[in-house]
């Protein structure tokens, strides 16, 4: 693992923003400009793919509609190289953007360098109780919040009604009958189709496999007594991974896929490869219509242990926050609460994303919307430290799953990612 490069780049980067350790108190002050009550251009950062054009103008609308005289500007950046872009323009104080979409898994390394202005006070006015609660802590750093959630992508099952029906399977309601019915639909194989697999389950898709662990009660560490001690060898975890690593061997033929395969999952579903997928909301736009069409496609959420209950699956996604070296904060405070009004939350919903108040995630199309709010409720996020990145930066969690999906000894390959994981998450 690069922990020392890692954190020497993040160290640099605070001392850049002039963060605590180096005379800054971490607050967005306003400028001379605004004390006056003057006008400004409002930069806002969203990542490619996440917001679509008809949000963004809505957006950029409302904002200079509410703002006379003020400009926003909507500055739409790659995935690749991100964080190292970050790392420069966030540091700067005449090249910083005002508000930045930050990954929910990301957030709380920029918050600690002091990338981030506090917005505590902002939470009620943006949506309270109903703003996505796993996501608010994960931005949540000594008691202080820098961020809020976006979106998220809810992720339930999609299966096949048609081949449940003929296997003589129904829905499964404990993560156990999950796993039970993946292993029988395989076995079925009711249209007699060349390898297929009873559900998509592969080593690299990680929030896929991670799903599964969480809803079974794995875990990959907690912070206790000022430390952060690994949970991945725990009873309840170990338990979890020999249930996966007997899909990988039973439930699934995509075990080992590729990348690219991965990338294109649904396709395996629409060929009827695969009866069973592990999918965000969007997702369901990209299966056969014909399928819907033919009530061929069915959704419900990823059960728990206990019936009744909803399994913690991985919810991914986005926050928003409030650069320190925004030229316009209090303006920039301003276009957030157009983000989180119910026009640009609605947007998020229609493009089959979990809005960051999820009182607006009714509008999600297709079934997923009438469960997604109760998904992401449950949902359940990685450690929410820094270090985090540096556990997974190098693909560690990638090479986990697949020495499991290749079946090794599950508590031998279990120790070893342990000890690394404790290692990089206490991390000086």
């Amino acid at each position: 693992m690069k922990t020392k490069h890692y954190l020497t780049g993040l160290l640099a980067f605070g001392c850049a923003l002039s963060i605590t350790a180096c005379g800054f108190n971490g607050t967005a002050e306003k400028t001379d400009a605004e004390k006056t009550g003057e006008t400004g251009t409002v930069r806002v950062w969203f990542m490619e793919g996440s917001i679509s054009e008809d949000a963004q103008n809505y957006l950029k609308t409302e904002f200079e509609k509410q703002n006379p005289g003020s400009e926003l500007k909507v500055e739409v950046q790659q995935w690749d190289g991100i964080v190292s872009k970050l790392q420069t323009s966030l540091a700067s104080k005449n090249e910083s953007p005002d508000i930045v979409e930050i990954g929910n898994t990301q957030t709380a390394t920029f918050a600690t360098v002091g990338a981030f202005a506090d917005v505590t006070d902002l939470k009620e006015t943006l949506g309270g109780k109903d703003l996505i609660p796993s996501f608010v802590e994960a931005s949540t750093v000594d008691g202080k919040i820098y961020a809020y959630p976006l979106y998220a992508g809810a992720r339930g099952v999609f299966y096949r009604t048609d081949l449940f029906e003929k296997a003589g399977i129904k829905v499964p309601e404990t993560i156990a009958e999950f796993k039970e019915a993946a292993i029988k639909l395989q076995a079925a194989n009711p249209d007699k189709v060349v390898d297929f697999g009873g559900l998509y389950l592969a080593a690299v898709d990680v929030h896929g496999v991670e799903s599964y662990l969480f809803a079974s009660g794995f875990d990959y560490a907690a912070f206790e007594d000022g430390k952060w001690v690994g949970k991945v060898t725990t009873p309840e975890s170990i338990a979890a991974l020999k249930d996966v690593q007997d899909l990988f061997k039973n439930g699934t033929t995509f075990a080992l896929d590729s990348q690219a395969g991965q990338k294109s999952f649904e396709r395996y579903f629409n060929e009827n490869q695969t009866g069973i997928l592990i999918g965000t909301g969007n997702i369901g736009a990209k299966l056969d219509e014909k399928l819907w069409k033919e009530n061929k496609v069915g959704v419900f959420k990823l059960p728990s242990a206990e019936k009744g209950v909803p399994g913690a699956s991985f919810a991914g996604g986005s926050n928003v926050a409030l650069a320190t070296n925004s030229q316009h904060p209090e303006l920039a405070k301003k276009a957030m609460e157009v983000i989180y009004s119910e026009g640009f939350q609605t947007f998020l919903a229609k493009d089959g994303w979990v809005p960051g108040n999820t009182k607006y995630s009714s509008e999600i199309a297709g079934p997923l919307g009438e469960i997604a709010a109760d998904i992401v409720n449950n949902s359940k996020l990685t450690p929410n430290t820094p270090q985090w990145g540096v556990a997974v930066g190098d693909g560690e969690i990638n090479d986990f799953f697949t020495r499991i999906a290749k079946g090794e000894d599950v508590e031998a390959t279990a120790k070893a990612f342990n000890e690394k994981l404790e290692t990089a998450l206490n991390a000086k």
